[in-house]
């Protein structure tokens, strides 16, 4: 019996591809799942979210749950918040800037980097107002410093090279989590795949030695 049906949302740059080993984990926990892809610079995020509120709709009377990578979380919960007739579920975000990016901003300033981060500029620089609640969200973050802001010098305190933990900590959310990997590593990681299930499951992280493990 399926434990649900999971949509996975890649990040900025990245391929649908890049969701297979995610995918893999949690169908061996009994959820179905399919990837939702989109123009991440070509397009604005706004386009990908009504996109993604058209995919919910079509299952509508299912228990749908939402996993998103860096700006796929950003785009899955722009989607919730932009209508109230989606089916219901969890959502966990991995490495989602949800306060805004820093790096973002950074790079938005250099030569030809607004042409890099295309149409997602404005949403990977201002992020989410806040979240309302109105469905269980958790976010998981890196602390493995291996990325672009390293370089940049972009980001102040625990990172994992690409978000700083601080810019994923959005009021409202119901449970954070940091484990010891990289921002691309989150997924791949064998914890972040545990504890990502263990939500989709009872709404928290817990403390799966799994997910310890990273």
């Amino acid at each position: 019996m399926s434990a649900g049906h999971v949509i996975l949302l890649h990040g900025l740059w990245m391929p649908g591809i890049s969701l297979v080993p995610l995918a893999r984990r949690l169908r061996e926990a009994s959820f179905s799942v399919d990837t939702f892809e989109y123009a991440t610079v070509a397009a604005d995020p706004v386009v990908a979210a009504e996109r993604l509120v058209k995919r919910l709709r079509e299952r509508d009377g299912e228990t749908v749950h939402l996993v998103g990578h860096s700006l796929g979380g950003l785009v899955a919960l722009m989607a919730l918040l932009s209508a109230d007739d989606l089916p219901q579920g969890r959502v966990v975000c991995l490495g989602s800037p949800l306060n805004g990016s820093a790096i973002a901003a950074r790079t938005a300033q250099l030569p030809g980097g607004p042409w890099m981060l295309g149409r997602s500029v404005n949403t990977l620089r201002g992020g989410i107002r806040g979240w309302d609640r109105r469905r269980q969200v958790g976010v998981i973050a890196g602390s493995v410093r291996f990325g672009p802001g390293t370089l940049l010098g972009a980001l102040d305190g625990p990172s994992d090279g690409t978000v700083a933990v601080s810019e994923t900590r959005l009021p409202g959310i119901d449970d954070h989590q940091i484990i010891h990997v990289s921002h691309t590593g989150l997924l791949f990681s064998a914890g972040a795949a545990a504890l990502t299930i263990a939500f989709l499951r009872s709404g928290r992280f817990g403390a799966s030695a799994d997910a310890r493990r990273a």
